[in-house]
């Protein structure tokens, strides 16, 4: 998972907070239980030591300290009740105090007697000595003799403890197994929400100047992301509107320039069969062979207008690949042995594919003449044809200079040129490899290359395979 997506980062966000408020809602239930069941055992403690007072403590100077003794044992049971009970006389003397609990959870003899001068009703938290803790309910009570006393009730810790223990642990396995669900279902809903926007990714990837028609998945979810996918398609409309303008211009333009070129080229040659000085006839020829070049450069934009905007004529045939370049290697090695420059072709035997035989001959001779233009003398060209995965495949490698690194991104942009002065010098235009992509592109194919700067190049195109084609077909 990408940590920097939107997705991602939502989701833990959403986690997070909700793990903090579940947390902090876990904290207030716990706190706040703690708090009633401390508060609910000190009203229970401070209700019986009142209700000792007022029912046998008042008139103990009547009935005896004897019947107030029975009668708290009788009706309160402090050892069966896991309750300390003690009445502590004006003197300090203890009148009664209750043995250990059935469930020995605190020792009544450890607790220290309070002195008598005690003069308000009180809790405490008492300590004991097996680290125990107890809540100890003190009221002083004067009868109706007037002799005072002071009655202490309490009860051990341990009841509030243990419910209080089970609530952590409650929280504690339930609270993970939340933040999990609140992950997972944070991250179905961001998935859900921006699914959309992974769809118009995908669909933005395909678009290329070539397929400008094409537009981006309406989301009709009616929030920011369908006002974005339809921003999109108005913008890849505007650029498709754009590039048709620029595409016709590039057309006309270029259908315009061939007959004044066709009837400068006429009249230039007329012009060098007459008797002229010897400058006169150089200007001519150097005149010349720049029409040419012009003439050659607008030829070559007026196929890839045509390329690009699918009006070139193509008659489609099913065509042996292999014999199409060992016949246009064959027409090619005059080229390369006049530069000393060896040229070898491979093949695996028949490979057809379906496409235009000039067009993907003039790729071949794009190919191999730029492999040519640029290998030095007695260097070595070799061109293989092969089939792979369906695939009809054709490099062309040499072991000239190479291209640069930073170049080979652009080797097939109309007009570029790696070394612009050894370009011009050679006559080339730029638009060589531009053709042979977009051949390429027009046969349902790519072209890549691949260089090491000093080693050579090397120049791959694949193109669907026949069989392929009629698979795909069926």
């Amino acid at each position: 998972m990408n940590r920097r997506s939107i997705r991602f980062r939502l989701t833990i966000w959403y986690a997070g907070l909700l793990a903090g408020l579940l947390m902090l809602f876990g904290a207030s239930v716990y706190i706040g239980l703690e708090n009633h069941l401390q508060s609910t055992l000190e009203q229970s403690l401070g209700n019986q030591a009142r209700q000792i007072g007022e029912t046998f403590l008042a008139a103990v100077g009547v009935s005896g300290e004897d019947y107030v003794i029975d009668e708290i044992r009788e009706h309160y049971a402090p050892e069966i009740n896991n309750r300390f009970v003690r009445v502590t006389r004006a003197d300090g003397s203890v009148m009664y105090a209750s043995l250990a609990p059935e469930d020995k959870s605190f020792d009544p003899a450890s607790l220290p007697v309070l002195r008598s001068s005690v003069s308000l009703a009180s809790s405490r938290s008492q300590r004991l000595a097996d680290g125990n803790r107890m809540l100890i309910y003190t009221l002083p009570f004067r009868a109706d003799d007037g002799e005072g006393f002071l009655i202490e009730v309490g009860a051990a810790y341990g009841p509030i403890e243990r419910t209080l223990r089970g609530l952590f642990i409650i929280l504690l396995l339930t609270l993970p197994f939340f933040v999990v669900v609140a992950i997972g279902g944070g991250y179905f809903i961001m998935r859900r929400a921006l699914s959309p926007l992974d769809e118009m990714t995908r669909s933005a990837e395909r678009i290329t100047s070539r397929n400008l028609n094409e537009r981006l998945p309406a989301a009709r979810t009616g929030d920011e992301v369908e006002h974005l996918s339809a921003s999109l398609n108005r913008m890849i409309a505007r650029l498709d509107e754009a590039f048709e303008h620029i595409s016709r211009f590039s057309a006309d333009a270029s259908h315009e320039l061939r007959t004044p070129l066709t009837i400068l080229r006429g009249e230039l040659e007329a012009l060098a069969q007459q008797s002229l000085p010897h400058e006169a006839r150089e200007t001519i020829a150097s005149a010349l062979e720049e029409v040419e070049r012009l003439t050659r450069i607008v030829e070559s934009l007026l196929a890839l207008s045509r390329l690009d905007a699918g009006e070139a004529r193509m008659e489609r045939a099913r065509i042996d690949l292999a014999e199409l370049a060992t016949t246009t290697t064959e027409q090619m090695r005059l080229l390369a042995e006049d530069r000393s420059i060896s040229l070898r072709c491979e093949s695996d035997g028949r490979i057809e594919v379906e496409g235009d035989r000039a067009r993907l001959k003039q790729v071949i001779v794009n190919l191999l003449d730029n492999a040519i233009k640029y290998t030095p003398e007695n260097g070595a060209i070799s061109i293989r044809v092969r089939s792979t995965n369906g695939r009809a495949v054709i490099e062309v490698e040499d072991n000239g200079a190479g291209i640069p690194a930073d170049a080979l991104a652009h080797v097939f942009e109309r007009f570029y040129r790696v070394d612009k002065a050894r370009s011009r010098q050679m006559g080339g235009a730029g638009l060589g490899l531009s053709i042979v992509k977009s051949i390429c592109a027009a046969h349902g194919g790519r072209v890549e290359a691949g260089s090491e700067e000093g080693r050579g190049s090397r120049f791959r195109v694949e193109l669907p395979s026949a069989n392929q084609l009629h698979d795909d077909g069926e």
